[in-house]
């Protein structure tokens, strides 16, 4: 079936206008008590991302990727923990995202960065 050419543009206009959530996520080991933190501009899909490379082995960081192999992913609290309220999607928050990633990371001794 073909898609008429109408939809596809409304389709487009609406991916390109949506508002993903920006923020903090989290991958927190139960059994030891260490978090993991990535500031993200799409929250859901780096959740989703980060859980599917530490499960294909990918490791995003090492102690991360151990700790996912030795507990699994039930041994994991995965979270946002911080969102960033914006207005307009087609501006660029990395700074914004970055300063409140380093006042989470300071704020907790047991956490780190996904990304090392």
């Amino acid at each position: 079936m073909i898609m008429d050419e109408r939809r596809k543009k409304e389709l487009i206009f609406e991916y390109r206008n949506r508002k993903p959530e920006k923020g903090i996520i989290c991958f927190k080991c139960i059994a030891v008590n260490e978090s993991f933190l990535m500031a993200s501009n799409d929250t859901k899909a780096s959740l989703n991302s980060v859980s599917a490379k530490l499960s294909m082995g990918f490791p995003p960081n090492k102690r991360l990727l151990q700790l996912w192999k030795t507990y699994g992913v039930n041994g994991f609290e995965l979270s946002v923990i911080h969102t960033l309220k914006y207005d307009d999607p087609s501006l660029d928050y990395s700074e914004k995202l970055e300063k409140l990633l380093e006042e989470c990371l300071e704020s907790d001794k047991n956490a780190s960065r996904i990304w090392r």
